[in-house]
């Protein structure tokens, strides 16, 4: 079930997954943070690859956009995971609750469209302002994947909007591109840490979250974008204060 919703979010969204699988994995299928962070990041890359499968989010995907923010943000998937090695897992979980407050309240307060200014009327991207700004926003994405196992497309798909002004359905495919490089450079970055992983758990997260991914992929424009996005904030606002409430009170260290 939970794997179902994290392929659900990725899949419509193009985002929200893995903000999902830690505090699932964690809380829900009793694993510790140390290993629950590598396998969302498995399971968060192979959704956001079926996510891609079809057609239309194929050819909707901005390739060499996505090149940049892979290009930065797996050395930065690095710095996060040796980041994380110096905080108390307690501190970790109430950091993350608290990045999950913030992105529920920002996909509520902010509307569908955006403007950008990276792009031409033709739609071709202005690299010499938008350069700077991509590279930014993908290391800080890195950073947020190797130490909370984040994909980051809650973070690439409103930059995408508002620093490239690409549209919704351009900036979600793109997305998926990205998260699939950064999961994946945040899953070899906490390989080097040797963490015993229960491959189960992977394999029936990965399945359910796969199979959900590739046909909600194929469901997105049949479904009200606001709405979907207004029910996924709401959940991940319900699940930050069950993250922050099981931190204080029910402390992994």
């Amino acid at each position: 079930m939970l794997g179902a919703v994290i392929g659900l979010c990725v899949g419509l969204l193009g985002a929200g997954g893995s903000i999902l699988a830690v505090p699932a994995l964690v809380y829900g299928a009793g694993q510790p943070l140390e290993s629950a962070i590598p396998v969302s990041l498995a399971v968060v890359a192979l959704s956001s690859l079926a996510g891609l499968l079809p057609r239309e989010r194929w050819t909707q995907a901005r390739w060499h956009i996505a090149a940049v923010f892979g290009v930065v943000g797996v050395p930065g998937a690095f710095a996060g995971t040796a980041l994380g090695e110096l905080f108390p897992q307690r501190w970790l979980m109430l950091g993350f609750a608290a990045l999950m407050a913030v992105v529920a309240v920002r996909m509520l307060r902010h509307g569908d469209e955006y403007s950008g200014t990276c792009m031409t009327p033709r739609g071709e991207v202005i690299w010499r302002i938008c350069l700077p700004k991509s590279a930014a926003v993908g290391l800080a994405v890195g950073v947020l994947t190797g130490l909370f196992g984040v994909g980051g497309g809650f973070v690439v798909v409103p930059a995408m909007s508002l620093l490239m002004g690409l549209p919704t359905g351009q900036a979600v495919a793109t997305s998926l591109v990205v998260v699939f490089l950064n999961s994946a450079g945040g899953l070899l970055a906490h390989a080097r840490t040797a963490v015993e992983v229960d491959h189960p758990v992977v394999l029936a997260f990965g399945c359910a979250a796969v199979v959900v991914a590739l046909a909600a992929g194929k469901l997105t424009a049949r479904l009200p974008a606001r709405a979907v996005r207004r029910g996924f904030a709401a959940l991940v606002l319900v699940v930050a204060a069950g993250v922050a409430v099981g931190a204080v009170l029910f402390p992994l260290s």
